[in-house]
């Protein structure tokens, strides 16, 4: 089923170190949906992404910096993976500020691979059927969430998969979530 997002503001919080077939990817679902998406990191300039963990890909411009991102500009967040860009990410206390400020309004929230690192650092984790790379199976549930090897968990709006190889049904989420809106409880 096709999701029409027109209209709709998507920010795609990362940095360098980005796995870059989890930001592309989400990031041309969005656009074909009628989406704008927005790239948003403690960066200025340009990031560059990721293929794995060793091999420098493409790079990207910023179109807005962390320290002036705002949730009520953006109707959604995607969080793509890649473990440099996760485990940076994490540590950014204005991009851990950012993630509450979107569950708090009740946005949906996005995370594939290793990205539910900054979910944990927000505290959004407790109680949640969740999923993510394998490798973050015991931190997800030593912080309370209950993790499943899907290829993509929805929970209350807060969307999880596991690695590149579920970015179809990533996407067809993502679009879904974003189309539904707001959810009273993220």
């Amino acid at each position: 089923m096709a999701h029409n997002i027109t209209g709709k503001k998507v920010a795609f919080l990362l940095t360098n170190g980005v796995e870059q077939a989890e930001l592309t990817e989400p990031w041309k679902a969005v656009e074909q949906a009628g989406g704008q998406p927005v790239l948003v990191s403690p960066e200025s300039g340009t990031i560059t992404a990721m293929k794995g963990d060793w091999d420098h890909a493409d790079s990207f411009p910023v179109d807005v910096p962390l320290a002036e991102a705002r949730v009520e500009d953006f109707d959604a967040l995607v969080l793509p993976g890649g473990t440099v860009n996760a485990d940076t990410m994490r540590l950014e206390k204005d991009a851990v500020q950012l993630v509450r400020g979107f569950a708090e309004a009740g946005k949906p929230i996005s995370a594939i691979c290793h990205a539910p690192w900054i979910l944990i650092e927000a505290g959004l984790v407790e109680g949640r059927r969740m999923t993510s790379y394998a490798s973050l199976e015991s931190d997800l549930k030593n912080a309370g969430a209950d993790w499943v090897d899907e290829e993509v968990v929805t929970d209350r709006g807060l969307t999880t998969s596991r690695n590149p190889g579920d970015l179809e049904a990533f996407c067809a989420k993502i679009l879904e979530e974003v189309s539904e809106g707001r959810h009273d409880e993220l």
